[in-house]
């Protein structure tokens, strides 16, 4: 990770935002549909600072400029920023949050410009009221955006990739069904209709699948949904022909960029007063669209504003985190070949190690990864930037080996891998730490603590109703009892062949954690762990799926839920200290390998160094 000068490229937006007549710029981490993963054209906070992490902010006034990211990304944004740049440090006491520091810097009656595209509704709004607070003139919509113009034409090409119909026998329910489900949300809601705005629900509704982003199947597009009519925007010309077939005449075909006069017109033809759907005769109180809450500023402002629309939590995001019974049994089969892949790799990469004595570098272990994931079936390709990380790098919890840029995997230190991959019958996201040579006591311990969290979360049995933000602390437990911690969620959703990383649910101290409940087929990561700067970092990654449970009383008259684990490949033996684990928390590990040799066992017929690496790493303790 190199620093990046980014002098010129700030000078050059000074000049810009003084001919806008702004005093500060806002540069976030999204695209126009809040990704997190974005594609590169969309890039635009990494243009401008250097810093390449898929969290954070920017922001530039005409003297100072800010990057504000959280715990994951701090060591990587202090090496990557230049001196031009300040680290607001997320959730450190007394660092004020971007937002907060942007408010003190208008101070005076200066201006706040951004662009509406890439920012949401509700941030937006409460960025205005924080700035006139502090006595700044305003927030500007810019609708064209300053990094753009910099980056001219050396900016990469808006991607045309080809979109694709999901087979039935991989997607469990046909779009046609999910689409009357959500006419009866919007009946419900009462509601004249829904914008679509991320480009996973896009994709998940209409059971279509494409490639625009890196490691997620997603496409760039828009979809509304009213009582009777359903529309897609986005360029035809990335249509398989299959896919017209696929859609037919149930919907519309609008072109991408039409989304916003469209929404204009449909604010303006809803009028004063609403005919019923359900009977033409019946008139009543305006009804009015509803758009997520992630939805961008300038949506809601085409639509009229927010006296116009309703802003909610997605029904499509809520309804597409719980699984369908094929999503559910996609997932427990592509975890099993997921597992025979990175046990078959760490096999090989011990051997490399131990008894070649070869000299591999991160990337190399990355790429040798991949190619044995590519030969299983229903392999697409890999669903995030795999973390090959050894010795210090592997405490840069988010971490990315570049070729020409990475260390040599050294066999007497930690190795911590973080990886996945999309099959066409879900998507996977696993991480072992291993050590080839003799670790530490305080590595081992600190293993130790990390499984003990895993194993904790993994057993938990809760009442429905739970949010995840009421279950982190089983996972930060035994860490906290030796006053250690880590700086990032516990667990985060996990799409079906759709992003690695998926709302509205997750685990962790975030506040929004508490805003949804666990049900019954969400599918999520459970993965503490624990990092020294400098020295080493380890985490342990399995995926797990929410169930209804049977339980011996039902207090409440309520469904209770827990956990049942696919991710299907060993823990670490050697970096196990047996005696900081309980009789139960053995029984558990003994079980979960038991189960790892009986499902992956199969994929090693021939392959004597696999299978005896399985055999010994699954044995009981």
């Amino acid at each position: 990770m190199e620093t990046v000068d980014t002098s010129d490229r700030l000078i050059q937006l000074r000049k810009l935002m003084k001919e806008s007549q702004v005093d500060l710029y806002i540069v976030p981490s999204e695209d126009s549909h809040q990704s997190e993963y974005i594609a590169p054209c969309d890039a635009r906070r990494e243009h401008i600072s250097g810093f390449s992490g898929s969290a954070g902010t920017a922001v530039v006034t005409l003297d100072k400029a800010a990057l504000s990211t959280d715990g994951r990304y701090f060591n990587q944004a202090s090496k990557q920023l230049d001196s031009n740049w300040h680290l607001l440090k997320q959730g450190l006491e007394d660092v004020p949050t971007w937002q907060d520091w942007t408010a003190e810097q208008s101070e005076g009656g200066k201006s706040v410009g951004v662009d509406p595209t890439v920012i949401t509704a509700p941030d937006a709004r409460k960025l205005a009221e924080k700035i006139k607070k502090k006595g700044g003139s305003g927030l500007v919509a810019i609708s064209i955006n300053l990094v753009d113009q910099i980056w001219g034409k050396s900016r990469p090409p808006h991607p045309i990739e080809r979109v694709d119909p999901l087979d039935l026998k991989f997607a469990g329910k046909p779009f046609e069904e999910k689409i009357e489900d959500l006419r009866k949300e919007l009946e419900k809601k009462k509601s004249a209709g829904l914008i679509v705005s991320m480009l996973d629900e896009v994709a998940w509704l209409y059971n279509l699948r494409g490639n625009d982003i890196p490691y997620n199947p997603v496409f760039f597009s828009y979809a509304t949904v009213t009582p009777t009519t359903a529309t897609i925007y986005i360029n035809s010309n990335k249509f398989n022909p299959s896919v017209k077939t696929h859609l037919g005449d149930k919907v519309h075909i609008r072109p991408y960029e039409a989304i916003f006069e469209d929404s204009k017109a449909l604010s303006k033809s809803l009028g004063e007063e609403q005919i019923s759907p359900s009977d033409p005769n019946v008139t009543g109180p305006r009804r009015k669209f509803m758009i997520s809450t992630k939805a961008s500023w300038a949506l809601s402002l085409n639509l009229g504003g927010e006296d116009k629309v309703d802003e909610v939590r997605s029904p499509v995001g809520d309804a597409k985190a719980i699984k369908n019974r094929t999503e559910l049994e996609g997932m427990r089969a592509c975890h099993i070949r997921d597992g025979a892949a990175l046990s078959e790799y760490f096999a090989w990469l011990e051997e490399q190690m131990t008894v070649k004595n070869a000299t591999l570098d991160e990337v190399q272990g990355a790429d040798r990864l991949e190619q044995i994931r590519s030969k299983h079936q229903h392999f697409v390709g890999l669903s995030f930037d795999t973390i090959s990380s050894t010795g210090p790098n592997a405490a840069v919890i988010h971490y990315k080996p570049e070729p020409g840029n990475c260390s040599i995997i050294d066999p007497k230190a930690i190795y911590l891998c973080d990886s996945g991959a999309q099959y066409l019958d879900g998507t996977t996201d696993t991480t072992r730490t291993m050590h080839f040579g003799t670790p530490s006591d305080l590595e081992r311990k600190a293993y130790t603590l990390v499984l003990k969290g895993v194993i904790a979360l993994d057993k938990v049995v809760f009442p429905k109703g739970t949010n995840g933000l009421a279950l982190d602390t089983l996972a930060r437990q035994y860490l906290w009892e030796e006053g250690l911690d880590y700086r990032h969620g516990t667990g985060h959703g996990v799409g079906s062949f759709l992003n690695v990383h998926e709302g509205p649910i997750g685990i962790g101290t975030r506040v929004q954690y508490a805003e949804v409940s666990l049900s019954a087929g969400n599918v999520i990561s459970d993965e503490p762990g624990y990092y020294e700067d400098g020295n080493f970092g380890i985490r342990i990654e399995n995926i797990i799926m929410a169930r209804e449970v049977e339980t011996r009383h039902k207090f409440g008259d309520k469904p209770w839920l827990g956990f049942e684990h696919v991710t299907m490949t060993p823990m670490c033996r050697k970096l196990i200290d047996e005696k900081l684990l309980t009789a139960r928390e053995k029984s558990w590990l003994n079980e979960y390998h038991k189960e790892v040799l009986e499902k992956t066992k199969g994929f090693f017929e021939g392959d004597r160094r696999t299978m005896k690496w399985l055999e010994r790493e699954t044995q009981e303790i």
